[in-house]
């Protein structure tokens, strides 16, 4: 895999900047405002405040600023890095992903080095955009998957984090045969697993400055049979008014929306279902043919959608009369994402969410290399 390089990473100095634990920050799809706030309160040098900034520009003078006073350092060498997460799956057991870290050659997906599963919203990618022009850095690594592994670290990490009850682990390859081998068992082509909009905004900016400098995207590559591979629903709640649901669908009242989950899971995967849980009760809908379960629900004319992971959230929100109906459906499988993208085709936006997000603030890329 020859598009596939080291990298010279900016990375915190932890006798600056002060723990690593503290500076850390999720990608900028899901900050919350209250999460948002205490990451600024953890450490005047969290990477929040490059990664969801009030201003771009204010983003720009502030990594030249840390940049500067020594907050941030720049590796000597190039190297691949590998990432080990720890964190305990949907089912409480504990999990480990491994990927590599390194820098992929951007190129549109008609071209099939890297494909997408998912479409995108243009609003989020022109906010990202202006953030790439000012920063000149790519402050977030993309999540691919290829078909190969990431060898098995060895010795103490050199970097390690901990957010959100996710534990981060890296460990440095400088030497060039050992790069070589590592970047030799990427198979492609890459699916973007998360991170679409960083991708297509990257790839945009390259376009716009046409340098070899901007043709690269942080990101880290992790292996479609990796153990630690977990996608998560993607529940939707709607404020709106609840739609009724057409006939093409084959319609179950159920007794209890406690039974929402269990009657969704025992629908064939031939079959495309979701379950809308309103305030009077839960109803689960089935149709004809295959397909995410997400496409299904967004025919539906739906209005103030927010989107959740947990389905004991969303049936609280309807319960709250924070919302007026959910529509809980199943997560699609990684077999499922290889599927329509080697076929070309796109789910819904907000279909899959692969869990855990990796974690910002760990490693940097500028664009000079």
């Amino acid at each position: 895999m020859a598009l596939v390089k080291p990298f010279r990473a900016l990375r915190y100095d932890a006798g600056t900047a002060g723990p690593l634990d503290e500076l850390v920050s999720p990608p900028h799809d899901v900050l919350t405002p209250e999460l948002h706030a205490r990451l600024l309160a953890s450490s005047p040098f969290n990477a929040v405040r490059l990664v969801r900034p009030d201003d771009p520009e204010e983003a720009g003078r502030t990594l030249a600023d840390w940049r500067a006073r020594g907050v941030l350092v720049r590796e000597e060498h190039p190297a691949v890095w590998i990432l080990e997460e720890d964190f305990a799956g949907s089912d409480g057991a504990p999990r480990t992903r491994r990927g590599i870290v390194a820098r992929v050659r951007l190129q549109p997906y008609e071209q099939g080095f890297v494909l997408p599963h998912e479409q995108t919203f243009p609003r989020q990618k022109d906010v990202r955009l202006r953030l790439l022009r000012a920063t000149r850095t790519k402050l977030s690594p993309v999540l691919l998957l290829h078909e190969g592994e990431a060898p098995v670290p060895t010795g103490a990490p050199l970097l390690e984090a901990e957010l959100e009850g996710v534990r981060s682990r890296l460990w440095p390859v400088e030497d060039a045969e050992a790069i070589e081998k590592i970047v030799a068992g990427i198979g492609g082509p890459l699916v973007v697993a998360d991170g679409h909009h960083r991708y297509e905004t990257a790839l945009r900016f390259h376009q716009e400055e046409g340098s070899e400098e901007t043709a690269y995207v942080l990101a880290v590559l992790v292996g479609t049979h990796d153990p630690g591979l977990e996608i998560l629903p993607t529940h939707r709640l709607t404020t709106g008014a609840v739609p009724e649901l057409d006939g093409g669908l084959h319609l179950t009242e159920l007794e209890a929306a406690d039974d929402a989950l269990a009657a969704l899971g025992a629908v064939p995967r031939e079959r495309a279902a979701f379950v809308l849980v309103e305030s009077g009760g839960a109803t689960l809908a089935e149709a004809d043919g295959p397909g995410p379960d997400t496409e299904v629900v967004d025919r539906l004319p739906l209005e103030g959608v927010s989107f959740t992971a947990s389905a004991a959230d969303a049936a609280r929100a309807v319960s709250a009369g924070e919302a007026t109906a959910a529509f809980l459906v199943r997560p699609p499988t990684v077999g499922d994402v290889e599927a329509v993208a080697r076929a070309g085709g796109r789910m819904p936006p907000k279909s899959t969410y692969f869990y855990p997000k990796l974690t910002s603030g760990l490693l940097f890329a500028p664009f000079d290399e």
